[in-house]
């Protein structure tokens, strides 16, 4: 019998707790064998089974854990990414990746060199919603699609300025929340863009830090326009894709994270599935419109993904390459923010 792989586990807030522990406790053939709190105890008493260490130099004493996830504040994750690198791991960093380009394009080299494996959570490309929408152009009903739109709302009337991503520290902000999920969605569709136009603002009072944001990526022949605000008390549609023979309208959010957050495991009976409600639409000029059935979504689809590449048996999903261009377009949308011009993208 093949021994599952060891992963440890760097910070136990929201994206430790939910988004990485949880899944990987869930995802065959990986093992959660450390956990990085360094204060408290709510790793220790989630799982009574997993090693909890104060410090990222007990944890990479292990030296069976070859896969190490940074889900720490992103101001650190160059840090501490950088130092599991040099230990000869293995790293998953929740993103954002790092905070600049250069940054993340030193991570690439150095695992390059050491012969190890660096990539970004890019969770959500496993969103039952994306996965659907990938169907639908795949089915070619659409036919040539021109125009894409992404949005990704919340509402929260204050901003929340005790919460370091709302706070004003470096790595803040919902650009550097949101905006990696929908650039790597929309960049897995349609590849490398042009151009990037965006505005990046804040539109609650009293805000420290970037609360809303629309980024206009123009690819060869399509048009895709991203979303995202704090102030979205009637959410907009999740996607809207135009073709030259017909549209795709989707509402509704992906119900994981909602589900983990709840407590829900990936083996309840329904986990990851919509409500009929919440379905899309194809419309074809002609013909009724028609209800698309989302598929249910799974994020550990990328877990077990990376756990594959590791082993040899596959190709890895997000690559490094892609992390980085998803980095470098987050920088352009920035500069085009403060410039009020159009920015060029070139493949480093």
């Amino acid at each position: 019998m093949t021994k599952d792989l060891c992963v440890g586990v760097i910070g136990f807030g929201l994206a430790g707790k939910i988004f990485h522990s949880a899944v990987i406790a869930e995802t065959p053939g990986l093992e959660l064998a450390a956990i990085v709190q360094r204060q408290g105890d709510d790793a220790a008493t989630a799982y009574p089974g997993v090693e909890v260490c104060r410090s990222i130099e007990d944890m990479l004493r292990d030296t069976s854990i070859r896969l190490v996830v940074v889900a720490t504040p992103s101001y650190s994750h160059f840090d501490n990414a950088l130092q599991c690198l040099r230990a000869g791991r293995n790293v998953l960093i929740d993103k954002p990746f790092t905070l600049t380009s250069d940054e993340a394009r030193q991570l690439i080299d150095e695992a390059r060199e050491r012969g190890v494996l660096v990539t970004a959570y890019q969770n959500r490309r496993w969103d039952g919603d994306f996965v659907t929408l990938k169907q639908v152009l795949a089915s070619g009903e659409l036919g040539r699609v021109v125009s894409y739109e992404s949005h990704f709302d919340r509402f929260r009337e204050a901003p929340r300025l005790d919460v370091w991503r709302e706070s004003g520290v470096p790595g803040g902000g919902i650009l550097f929340d949101l905006g990696p999920h929908l650039i790597d969605q929309a960049t897995a569709l349609f590849g490398n863009p042009e151009t990037v136009w965006a505005d990046v603002r804040i539109d609650r009072e009293n805000g420290a830090t970037d609360d809303a944001f629309d980024i206009m990526l123009r690819f060869s022949g399509v048009t895709a326009l991203l979303r995202s605000t704090l102030t979205a008390a009637a959410r907009g549609p999740r996607f809207v894709v135009h073709g030259t023979k017909g549209s795709f309208v989707k509402w509704g959010l992906d119900p994981q994270e909602d589900a983990l957050r709840a407590g829900a495991k990936f083996s309840d009976p329904g986990f990851g599935e919509e409500p009929e409600s919440e379905w899309g639409e194809l419309h074809i000029p002609g013909q009724p419109v028609r209800k698309i059935k989302t598929a249910a979504g799974d994020y550990r689809g990328i877990y077990a993904n990376v756990r594959d590449a590791i082993l040899g048996k596959a190709h890895l999903e997000v690559t490094p390459e892609q992390v980085w261009r998803t980095t470098r377009l987050i920088e352009l949308a920035r500069k085009s923010g403060a410039e009020g011009r159009r920015q060029e993208f070139q493949k480093n």
